[in-house]
């Protein structure tokens, strides 16, 4: 379909569908799990009901297993959930019944669904603005209040399939902490990561997330589809997670490259959730309404991504297992095709060797023809980024300059050949490439006692 079509699409839509409303949520508790169920109304027409159901381990806190203790970050929880299911048709109006949100709560949230759907608008040619796009109607009187609980300094640390979390979970584990991994909707590589790491599937928390079919319909169907802000859910769970298993910290692995705009000159950014931007709101948000006993940051931030390549090439024991490849990491392989095959094999190839990758690939993807508009884009020859999960510009044609000054220049594959001979390489060859492998971003939240970790 066409981005005009799409626009017309949004209008229509908007009128024939006038509202969304946050109904309710539920809280069950039985033998084996804790269960939570989301009740969204789209203009009385269609109903979604969200599950999330958390096993119950030896991890949880049995007092916590209550619904005063979690009924805040659960409707909070709500709150991001409802995102993916209101874009369905972005209604001009969010009506929240269960509980009462202030005006700067209410400003929070709509800067938050306005970047973190940046992506969304984008590509469907869609133009709104913050202040109109959506108006967010407080229809309760609930006050909710902020909670006091009883922490250990242990660390959650969320684990994807790939080699960001990894070197998280592999220095925090030389740090005297307990550690608890922490996965949503587990796939295969995050489940081999956790074994290889030696944490049995019962000192791990595991939350299984379910998407109301009918939402699977109506994107059949050509309602409006695209990305949301999933990392923000994710941060909102992790809160929940540490709640219930009185862990005071949440280590995330979002680096300073997650703040590089997708669109170049814009707020357009893939990784708005894992931006420094987002991480500042979030941990202001959860301070100021949810509980000031938890503390979330990004474990990661002062480094790069050729540093985290760097600290990853020392964990072969990881390199067959690992996969940052959103079509393979729930089924194990490494697609090959895709930006983020292509970007983590050139940020890994200065410091794994080509004959290595090829093993871990199955393939050299810098020798294969059919990926060079994918790698256009993310030598930054395109206005537009892919939107993955990738690092900056810079980091791209810097690793690439530094693979080939380590391969035989007369016989180099055919995507170095090729960028050997452009002006790119001219420009980033003169880069002192050891200088970004010292670099220490000071925008992080990091404490003193986790400093000491990654420094």
């Amino acid at each position: 379909m066409k981005k005009k079509d799409n626009l017309q699409k949004y209008n229509n839509l908007s009128i024939e569908y006038p509202y969304f409303i946050y109904e309710s949520y539920s809280i069950s508790i039985n033998n084996d799990s804790l269960n939570i169920e989301f009740l969204f109304n789209l203009a009385d027409k269609y109903f979604f009901k969200p599950t999330l159901k958390f096993p119950k381990k030896d991890l949880f806190s049995t007092d916590k297993l209550s619904d005063t203790k979690i009924n805040n970050i659960v409707f909070n929880i709500g709150m991001i959930e409802l995102v993916s299911y209101w874009k369905a048709a972005c209604p001009p109006k969010i009506i929240i019944k269960p509980n009462f949100l202030n005006t700067e709560q209410t400003k929070w949230w709509k800067k938050l669904y306005f970047n973190g759907l940046g992506e969304f608008f984008y590509l469907n040619n869609l133009s709104p603005d913050i202040e109109n796009f959506v108006e967010i109607i407080s229809d309760s009187e609930n006050k909710l209040t902020k909670q006091t609980y009883k922490t250990i300094n242990n660390v959650i640390v969320p684990i994807g399939g790939g080699k960001d979390s990894i070197v998280s979970l592999k220095l925090l584990l030389n740090s005297g902490k307990k550690i608890l991994p922490f996965v949503l909707n587990p796939g295969k590589a995050s489940m081999e990561i956790i074994e290889a790491a030696g944490f049995s599937r019962e000192n791990i928390i595991e939350v299984q997330r379910t998407i109301h079919p009918q939402l699977l319909e109506l994107n059949e169907l050509g309602f409006l589809n695209g990305h949301t802000p999933f990392s923000a859910l994710l941060a909102f769970i992790s809160v929940l997670s540490a709640i219930l298993t009185d862990c005071k910290n949440i280590a995330l692995s979002n680096e300073s490259s997650a703040n590089e705009a997708t669109i170049s000159n814009t707020n357009i950014n893939h990784q708005y959730s894992k931006s420094y931007e987002f991480e500042k709101d979030f941990r202001f948000y959860v301070n100021k309404y949810i509980t000031e006993d938890i503390n979330y940051f990004s474990f990661l931030r002062p480094l790069n991504e050729l540093q985290i390549g760097k600290l990853f090439s020392g964990f072969s024991e990881y390199f067959n297992i690992f996969r940052s490849c959103n079509t393979g990491s729930k089924t194990g392989i490494w697609c090959g095709k895709c930006p983020k095959c292509l970007f983590t094999y050139i940020i890994l190839s200065p410091f794994i060797s080509q004959s290595k990758l090829f093993s871990i690939f199955n393939k050299n993807l810098l020798d294969d023809k059919k990926l060079l508009p994918v790698f256009n884009q993310l030598i930054g020859k395109e206005k537009t980024k892919p939107f993955e999960c990738i690092g900056t510009i810079d980091e791209i044609n810097a690793a690439l300059c530094r693979t080939i000054q380590k391969i035989n220049f007369n016989n180099l594959p055919f995507l170095l050949e090729y960028y050997k001979n452009s002006e790119l390489f001219n420009k980033y060859n003169k880069t002192d490439f050891n200088l970004l492998l010292k670099k220490y971003n000071q925008e992080n939240f990091i404490n003193r006692e986790f400093e000491k970790v990654i420094k």
